[in-house]
């Protein structure tokens, strides 16, 4: 019912009920059920129902056939419980390389150590990507910064040049995070193994966010526009440069993307804490990442190596 809505005009309660042949109580009651789900609809007396911002639907006809040429199989969903849960089920019944799953919105979308992710309904693109290697996941070190440096590079492009990496899965937009990336393995220590890689990037409506997070976001609208991007377009472009950077990092690992990830470093030569897994903070100064995507941090110890999963990395003042 919601695909019937428009930012631009309102449409009658009467009109979308006939178009879809259901009952004006029904469009009600979709409508309020799409506010439950963070979707701003002004609705006002004598005529209708406007979305309250320029929010474009994903559409398999326009981001899938494009993918379809490297090999990519997408699906779409309206919601889900969580983009990375339902593709690693389908990956243990067999789903084929490069299957791509997509949801307008999901209830338990998932963060890094455990963390929930927060998105309206309309208002961020969540999809996971099922990558199967020939190496073990023993050999994947560097990974997630691999994927982050596609995000990244993918929002330059399109326009927002203070896109950067946060070590080891953010991208950040001026200290606020924009993007997340959640990286689930299986398979053998020694043998192939399959990588469920899920991204979240906040499109529209980061003020909702706020209140419910403990640390700064944005989202692409306060920096681009509300009517600058397609989630479509994004979507098909992010999956596009994925399939790229994973081939590449199939055949030669991170090192040969070492010096492009730390040109887009947020936190490249400056001072900085480390968190460890055992709650300890250490300081020191962010010099980059080894030839295997390990944090380099210069401390009063000497050069110490951080690996991504054990540690979680903020700014000295935070």
């Amino acid at each position: 019912m919601l695909r019937q809505l428009s930012h631009d005009e309102f449409r009658s309660g009467e009109e979308v009920a006939r178009r879809l042949r259901i009952s004006r109580a029904s469009v009600h009651n979709a409508v309020h059920e799409a506010e439950s789900l963070g979707l701003r609809v002004q609705a006002v007396r004598g005529r209708g129902y406007r979305l309250a911002l320029p929010v474009t639907w994903l559409d398999v006809a326009s981001f899938a056939p494009p993918l379809s040429a490297c090999g990519v199989h997408s699906q779409r969903l309206d919601t889900l419980d969580s983009t990375n849960a339902h593709l690693m089920l389908l990956a243990q019944s067999g789903a084929p390389h490069k299957s791509l799953v997509v949801a307008e919105w999901q209830g338990k979308g998932r963060g890094r150590r455990g963390r929930i992710w927060l998105a309206g309904l309309g208002g961020g693109l969540m999809f996971s990507l099922l990558w199967r290697f020939n190496r073990p996941a023993s050999e994947l070190s560097g990974l997630s910064l691999v994927v982050g440096l596609g995000l990244a590079q993918v929002l330059r492009d399109l326009g927002l040049q203070g896109a950067a990496v946060k070590w080891p899965n953010d991208i950040l937009v001026d200290g606020a995070k924009l993007a997340g990336v959640l990286i689930e393995l299986a398979g053998d220590m020694l043998g192939p193994s399959a990588a469920i890689i899920g991204v979240g990037v906040n499109v529209l409506g980061a003020e909702s966010l706020r209140p419910a997070l403990d640390q700064p976001v944005t989202d692409l609208s306060e920096h681009l526009g509300p009517h600058s991007l397609d989630r479509n377009v994004l979507l098909r472009e992010m999956a596009a440069r994925l399939n790229d950077h994973l081939e590449r990092f199939e055949r030669d690992g991170f090192a040969p993307f070492r010096l492009d990830w730390q040109a887009l470093h947020a936190h490249q030569d400056q001072s900085v804490q480390v968190l460890t897994g055992h709650g300890e903070r250490i300081a020191g100064q962010a010099v980059g990442v080894d030839d295997g995507g390990a944090l380099l941090l210069a401390t009063e110890r000497g050069l110490q190596r951080f690996h991504s999963g054990e540690v979680s990395l903020r700014g000295a003042a935070a």
